[in-house]
């Protein structure tokens, strides 16, 4: 069964940073592409960037290029989500994704979804 488990979300003051977290089970790791995708309430869920576990090629939302980072832990199975200079506009629940294919993630089409952590950004 696979399973993601996203942690690391609370409340954070504006300027400030949080690193999110998501732990994989349940398939090979190395042979998959991830990604954080992010939905603010009455909005849309958006992609924040997706990497390619095998290769660690990553892809960001443009309009957060420089403030986040994707990285992981393959012996960890572990995603990250590094993010800086947090708004109040990046308020929102982020979600992990996971797939086999890096184009079905960066689609938000992945097959696999955690549940969530929530941020909030007080200004």
């Amino acid at each position: 069964e696979v399973q993601l488990v996203e942690s690391g979300g609370g409340l954070v003051q504006a300027g400030g940073s949080l690193r999110l977290s998501c732990v994989a089970s349940g398939f090979s790791f190395d042979d998959y592409a991830m990604g954080w995708f992010r939905q603010a309430p009455g909005k849309e869920r958006e992609s924040v960037g997706s990497i390619n576990l095998s290769d660690g090629t990553t892809y960001y939302r443009n309009t957060l290029k420089g403030r986040i980072t994707l990285s992981s832990d393959n012996a960890k199975n572990t995603l990250y989500l590094q993010m800086n200079s947090l708004k109040p506009e990046d308020t929102a629940t982020y979600y992990c994704a996971a797939d086999s294919s890096i184009g079905t993630v960066v689609a938000g089409h992945s097959k696999y979804w955690g549940q969530g952590t929530p941020v909030t950004v007080s200004s």
